[in-house]
């Protein structure tokens, strides 16, 4: 069987359109006005988003499409998130009929499908300023949304959801990890990489950075929810000297004591998966927001890495065929069950099972330029505001897990899939 990777980009664009459809199907279709999480749009939205974006991205630049409704065509086309600040105050009574998203979503792919077969694309086109890059922009784009939208779709009570075959998760990971430190040298790393490379890659990837990075120790694995119950337990939410000013007050503005998956049973502790909830697998790594994996850090007298650091300790890692990502499974695995992708130096399970929060905030590589017709993709998120990511979760599709992409969130958001490790040194 074909890898995504290595099938025309037309193809890819057609497998991509399956996950999202997949994933749209697990949602009832009484409860797509929802809004899972209260930052996000009501999921109807992002029915009509990705196909809206892909007709902007398209038309006038690959070719000409038929005239559409001009209205929906800007109503799902505006950002993810709203941009002052504020939470959306919207109701269901404002968006349109779910039949007439489904309509407009079908008649846009239809006009894109119909042009797209004259196109002459190679295999693997990528380069700048060709159809090649805006294919794949289109490709990943919607597989990002895939990611985003599953966890949004985590929050959604059970009986809002269908759950697909096979999908329950098993408790089969109560054992607990032994944490373990492994020294990395001092050396240099590379961040981003040059457009000479000639492959495809988002604006904040371009712009190749040489940086020394001195000797330090870094996680073997990704902290697990039994490393990270030991902080909750030792009071780890209640002493202010972990927190910093802005974490700890949101911290007590919104009563976070523990992190957004764990629930409270009669039994202990348990953690909530994608479609039903289970004893807490201790084995598996925690997702924390960003503020929540600091103050652990320091409780354990650590740091988190830099993204300097993080790409140096990934030295010699490539994702493997046991990795957990693509899609593969709704839930992680244990932090453990990956030793075959380990980095040069022995640090595992970096590309899947969960985004590694690191203490970069998100800036510019130098010569940083935004794509053209896409100019607010990640200029808009240069504010001091976010922090960069790496690696990647069960939900990251496999074209994403290369060494220079680079994910990003504001620190105090909780719902992503994404953990972290400690450094020191």
């Amino acid at each position: 069987m074909l890898l995504p990777q290595q099938l025309s980009l037309a193809a890819r664009l057609n497998h991509a359109r399956a996950a999202s459809d997949a994933l749209f199907d697990v949602v009832k279709p009484e409860f797509r006005y929802e809004r899972p999480i209260r930052e996000r749009h009501r999921i109807v939205f992002y029915i009509g988003h990705l196909e809206a974006f892909d007709r902007n991205l398209f038309d006038k630049r690959l070719f000409d499409l038929p005239a559409s409704d001009a209205r929906l065509d800007q109503l799902f086309a505006f950002g993810i998130d709203p941009v002052d600040g504020a939470l959306p105050t919207d109701t269901p009574e404002d968006w349109p009929t779910l039949q007439e998203v489904v309509d407009y979503a079908q008649a846009a792919r239809r006009g894109i499908d119909e042009q797209i077969a004259a196109l002459d694309l190679p295999l693997g086109a990528s380069h700048h300023d060709t159809p090649g890059q805006l294919l794949n922009v289109a490709i990943e784009h919607r597989l990002m949304h895939v990611e985003t939208l599953a966890y949004m779709l985590h929050q959604l009570p059970f009986e809002y959801k269908v759950a697909p075959e096979a999908a329950p998760a098993r408790a089969d990971h109560l054992y607990a990890v032994t944490p373990d430190m492994v020294a990395v040298p001092e050396g240099r790393t590379e961040l981003g990489m040059t457009l000479e490379r000639g492959v495809f890659g988002w604006d904040n990837e371009f712009g190749e950075q040489q940086v020394d990075v001195p000797a330090f120790e870094i996680d073997r694995y990704m902290v697990t929810n039994g490393a990270f119950l030991e902080f909750v337990e030792a009071g780890g939410y209640r002493d202010r000297s972990l927190w910093n000013d802005a974490d700890w007050a949101w911290k007590e503005a919104e009563g976070v004591a523990h992190p957004v998956f764990w629930l409270r049973g009669e039994d202990g502790w348990r953690l909530r998966t994608m479609f039903d909830d289970i004893a807490l697998p201790l084995a598996w790594p925690v997702y924390v927001s960003h503020a929540e994996a600091s103050a652990f850090a320091r409780w354990r007298g650590a740091k988190l890495p830099s993204e300097a650091q993080w790409q140096r300790a990934a030295h010699g890692a490539l994702p493997g065929a046991t990795d957990n990502f693509d899609f593969r499974d709704w839930n992680p695995v244990a932090v453990d069950a990956t030793p075959d992708s380990a980095s040069t130096w022995g640090v595992e399970g970096l590309y899947g099972n969960g985004w590694e929060w690191t203490s970069s905030l998100f800036e510019p590589l130098p010569g940083f330029k935004a794509f053209p017709f896409y100019e607010g993709y990640s200029a808009n998120f240069f504010d001091g505001q976010h922090y960069a990511m790496k690696g990647g979760s069960p939900r990251t599709a496999q074209c994403m897990l290369r060494p220079t992409f680079r994910n990003w969130f504001q620190p105090r958001y909780q719902y992503v899939y994404a953990g972290f490790r400690c450094v020191k040194g």
